[in-house]
């Protein structure tokens, strides 16, 4: 096994991404109650007992919800950039270690190696993550306003690919939402529609990128036909026939996905 993946949950209720070498496991995000995680986890066929460490991207409640109990059950460090830890709620209790990360410089939990990079969104300092095995890397990007160069640079040449593609343009300004929240969705510092995931999905493909999970869909905005019909116009056609696509859903796991070197 070089490096296995499962997006446990995805969407504006609560998100959490299990990854894994066969030695060293780790959420990226915790945004579930620390039981549902674990019931998610165990359904799987995994080990809540096998995590080393918790990765937080930013500190919006669908991102943190469980941490504080699932750090203290499982004596879990957790990395968060320091803007984010001060940006937690009191209500989560002490975490069992708090380690601080900047964007831009890596770091090492067992045997895999964590690049966190600057996303733009309105949050107090969010970050992306990329999780390096053995040569083989997967990207998370998620609560992205808009694909910087930045992101662009960081996603190249990447394996796996877990993306946001959170609403669909029409649906939401036709939507219920008010007009300052489309707005906010829309802005630098919101989310990224499903025409922006396969702009950022064109600009980043190789030939060797094996798996994309579209992620974080709106419940109200977007719907999972929505991102195959953009999916099927955008992206189609030899360059893409070896890649996997998947959808992440709020209520259910993904299939347990696997990146080869």
């Amino acid at each position: 096994m070089a490096l296995e993946f499962q997006v446990l949950a995805s969407g504006s209720k609560g998100n959490a991404i299990y990854v894994a070498s066969a030695s060293t496991a780790l959420l990226v995000d915790a945004g579930l109650s620390a039981k549902e995680i674990v019931r998610r986890m165990e359904g799987s066929g995994l080990r809540p007992q096998r995590l080393a460490a918790v990765l937080i991207s930013h500190e919006h409640s669908d991102h943190i919800r469980g941490v504080g109990v699932l750090s203290r059950r499982f004596d879990l460090p957790v990395y968060l950039t320091q803007a984010t830890l001060e940006g937690l709620p009191s209500q989560l209790g002490e975490l069992a270690g708090a380690h601080i990360i900047q964007s831009g410089r890596a770091f090492s939990v067992g045997d895999l190696i964590v690049h966190p990079f600057a996303l733009s969104h309105d949050a107090a300092d969010p970050v992306g993550y990329i999780v390096e095995h053995n040569g083989c890397r997967l990207a998370v990007c998620t609560d992205c306003g808009t694909a910087t160069q930045l992101v662009r640079s960081r996603l190249q040449g990447c394996h796996g690919l877990i993306v946001e593609a959170n609403h669909d343009v029409d649906r939401l300004i036709h939507g219920p939402y008010a007009w300052h929240l489309k707005q906010r969705i829309r802005s630098r510092h919101g989310h990224l529609s499903n025409e922006e995931c396969c702009d950022l999905l064109q600009h980043v493909h190789h030939r060797n990128l094996q798996v994309v999970i579209m992620a974080h869909l709106s419940e109200i905005n977007n719907d999972p036909q929505l991102v195959r019909d953009t999916l099927q116009q955008r992206l189609h056609g030899e360059p893409w026939h070896h890649v996997r696509f998947l959808i992440a859903a709020q209520d259910q796991a993904t299939p347990l996905c696997e990146l080869i070197p």
